[in-house]
C-alpha cells in the first residue's frame, strides 16, 4: 500500500498529549503497521480531554502533504479514531491543534486503514486530535507522503483545503 521510502514521517519526531500503557508516540512512525496491541506498534494516551498526537517533520523547510494514511487498532477499540481531526501547519499554538484542518474522520469503527488526501497542504507539523472528553487516542501507524515545499509566497499559506477520505476494512 505504501513505501516507507515515501513516508516523510519516518524521519520526524512524534509526541502526544500523554502516554499510557507504554504506548509511546514514536510507535506510530516506526514502520511497523501491526494492528494488534501485542505487536508493540500502537500508541496510547490516557482517557482525557482532546487527546492529540503530532509529528514534527524536523526540517525547517516546510513539507507539502499529499496523503496522510492512518493504521487503526484492529484487535479492539477501532471506534477510538471516530471524530479525529487531521491538522497540518507550522504553528505550535495549542500544541499544533489549531493548524488548518485537512479532514475530520467520521465513524472509524471497524476501519483498519484510512487515507486522507490533504491536497498539498503545507506544514512542518501533522497533528491528529480527537475533540471531546474522556477519550483515548490510539494509532498503530501514520504514513505521510509529501515533498519539500520549494517556494513560500502568498499561495503557500492558502493551502487549507478539505481532503478526501478513503477507507479500507
Amino acid at each position: 500500500m505504501f513505501s516507507t521510502e515515501d513516508n516523510v514521517a519516518r524521519k520526524g519526531t512524534a509526541t502526544q498529549s500523554d502516554t499510557s500503557h507504554s504506548g509511546d508516540a514514536s510507535r506510530a512512525i516506526d514502520g511497523n503497521a501491526n494492528t494488534d496491541w501485542a505487536g508493540n506498534s500502537c500508541t496510547h494516551t490516557s482517557a482525557q480531554k482532546d487527546p492529540w498526537w503530532r509529528v514534527n517533520l524536523k526540517d525547517k523547510s516546510r513539507f507539502r502533504q499529499s496523503t496522510v494514511t492512518i493504521t487503526n487498532r484492529a484487535d479492539c477499540c477501532s471506534e477510538r479514531l471516530s471524530g479525529a481531526e487531521i491538522r497540518i501547519g507550522s504553528s505550535l499554538e495549542n500544541n499544533g491543534n489549531s493548524n488548518p484542518l485537512c479532514e475530520r474522520v467520521g465513524s472509524a469503527e471497524g476501519i483498519k486503514t484510512l487515507s486522507v488526501n490533504c491536497k498539498g497542504m503545507v506544514g512542518q507539523y501533522v497533528n491528529i486530535i480527537i475533540p471531546g472528553s474522556g477519550i483515548h487516542l490510539t494509532l498503530c501507524e501514520v504514513v505521510i507522503c509529501g515533498s519539500k515545499e520549494s517556494g513560500f509566497g502568498k499561495n503557500a499559506s492558502k493551502s487549507a483545503q478539505f481532503g478526501h477520505i478513503a477507507w479500507q476494512y
